[in-house]
């Protein structure tokens, strides 16, 4: 079992890398600087979270918290970065030239096939891998920013499922976890993909750079685990006021609500409210996503409302149950126990039956 846990930990790091790589090679060839291969130096600090989690953990995870997704945010996020602001070569050239490439690209993958079948295998691999990459650069700079964006959301997902469990949560509670990033990625996907697209947002740097800061932003939601574990509130807390009973019986529900108020829907109707009023940007799409979004908002605050209500009537039957209990010692002096009896604990008074039996016409005593 703890062979499998290394084996799960080791792989999924090593996809985070590699996809890291691919990102920063894109970056080169977009750029046509090598020095940008200095981006992949950011994936030292995976390779040192790797060894001490080995080392201290025996490659289990950490509670709340996942240091190798957030690592691995930080090794991808600038190259897609400089990929989305290098916008001059977004724009794929004709299908024509395409095609053209394409079948020229195609014969000389036959033709090396050919000459290399009297090579060596070695010889042959290497060959082929060169083709392959030579195929795979001619491939719009447009297809390849928005096939990263995918891959790197469901990197994400995937990595979550593979990497070993913490002390700190259960496979349910992660299942329902990965449930939730299936359809937070997909929103991210589509406001990116949907804001980026139009013409008027390319044509402003700024609006560009706050929309990637935005997107930035959302993505900070993947290294936390707060969202599907419950607090147990110990029986002090209960007893307190209202904001510590409030926080800590629904600690996930609250930050679920502001997860979506303040890092995903709350933005992102923001930014499209920006699009449609200021530059003018009116779509079938925005407008669908931008009614999504502020559907959410409402019932987000709606249900932190109904949260809030439940807590103050538990409150308030609290309070009136502890009056209750405490006009009880009261009661029974009409019985015939007299306060004083209850107040030094006599065991005769306590021995009383609280309920006084029907007296019948022969127990009764009889009068002179």
């Amino acid at each position: 079992m703890e062979g499998l846990v290394l084996l799960n930990a080791l792989a999924t790091r090593l996809l985070f890398v590699l996809h890291s790589l691919v990102g920063v090679w894109r970056v080169t060839e977009v750029k046509k600087e090598p020095w940008y291969w200095l981006l992949a130096l950011l994936n030292l600090l995976l390779f040192l979270e790797t060894a001490l989690t080995l080392k201290f953990k025996r490659g289990r995870g950490y509670k709340w918290f996942s240091p190798a997704i957030f690592l691995y945010l930080i090794s991808i996020v600038p190259s897609l970065w400089l990929l989305e602001m290098h916008h001059e070569t977004q724009y794929c050239s004709s299908q024509s030239e395409g095609m053209s490439k394409n079948t020229s690209t195609k014969e000389d993958f036959n033709q090396t096939l050919l000459s290399t079948e009297q090579t060596n295998r070695a010889d042959d691999l290497i060959e082929t891998a060169k083709v392959f990459v030579n195929n795979l650069s001619t491939v719009c700079e447009k297809v390849w920013t928005l096939g990263l964006h995918q891959t790197f959301l469901l990197m994400l997902i995937i990595g979550r499922w593979l990497l070993p469990i913490g002390g700190g949560i259960t496979r349910d509670q992660l299942s329902q976890l990965l449930l939730m990033f299936v359809g937070t990625a997909a929103d991210i996907l589509e406001f990116t993909s949907e804001t980026l697209e139009e013409a008027n947002v390319r044509n402003s740097p700024a609006l560009v750079y706050a929309i990637l800061v935005i997107w930035t932003w959302s993505m900070l939601q993947f290294p936390l685990d707060l969202a599907v574990q419950h607090v147990v509130c110990p029986v002090s807390m209960t007893t307190r006021g209202f904001p510590s009973r409030f926080f800590c019986q629904y600690s996930a529900d609250l930050w679920n609500i502001g997860i979506s108020i303040f890092i995903q829907d709350g933005p992102f109707l923001v930014v499209r409210l920006i699009l449609m009023t200021y530059f003018k940007v009116i779509n079938q799409m925005l407008v669908f996503f931008a009614a999504k979004n502020f559907l959410v908002v409402v019932l987000q605050l709606y249900r932190l409302v109904a949260l809030a209500l439940v807590v103050h009537a538990s409150l308030r039957s609290q309070q009136e149950r502890l009056k209750g209990e405490h006009r009880r010692p009261g009661v029974p002096a009409e019985s015939g126990v007299s306060p004083g009896a209850w107040a030094g604990g006599s065991k005769e008074g306590l021995a009383l039956p609280l309920q006084t039996l029907p007296v019948t016409c022969d127990d009764s005593p009889l009068t002179p």
